[in-house]
């Protein structure tokens, strides 16, 4: 059977970054992080989730932070200079980003969003974000991530 692709995996081989694609089971839809790590055989510490804010001022942003962690709203705002940040409601995350929730992935959105990833992905040699699809993740640097969806490295994560 031919490896499926996601649209997030033709991105980044079309921009030549190197990623190792890692798939899992979910019958039941989406699941937390902690049970991605487990079923691709990889540490947690090293699964992030995407999450998508809208600020004070109206202004969509992308934060990608631990899976075991949860965004501090206050610092998430100080990072993009809001006055406050608040959650998306979930139904507004498909038109908004072409993402179903459990499957939102930093790359490949829509529109370009600013994008701040937690600053203890700078660590690791490799990170894990979706990749775009329920069922579906890739593995890439911490660096190549952020290059590619111009975002910066801060201290979000509570």
């Amino acid at each position: 059977m031919a490896e499926e692709k996601t649209n997030v995996m033709r991105v980044l081989e079309q921009k030549k970054i190197r990623y190792t694609p890692h798939t899992y089971p979910c019958p039941n839809g989406a699941v937390d992080g902690v049970t991605v790590a487990q079923l691709i055989g990889a540490d947690v510490e090293r699964v992030y989730k995407t999450l998508v804010t809208r600020g004070a001022s109206k202004q969509n942003y992308v934060f990608v932070v631990p899976a075991l962690g949860s965004l501090n709203l206050k610092a998430a705002a100080k990072a993009v200079g809001e006055k406050s940040i608040e959650m998306i409601h979930q139904a507004e995350l498909l038109p908004l980003t072409g993402y179903v929730h459990g499957g939102c992935s930093p790359v490949g959105m829509k529109k370009q969003f600013k994008t701040v990833i937690d600053e203890s992905a700078q660590g690791l040699e490799t990170m894990i974000v979706s990749a775009g699809k329920i069922g579906f993740q890739v593995e890439l640097a911490p660096a190549d991530l952020a290059g590619l969806v111009r975002a910066r490295f801060a201290p979000i994560s509570g």
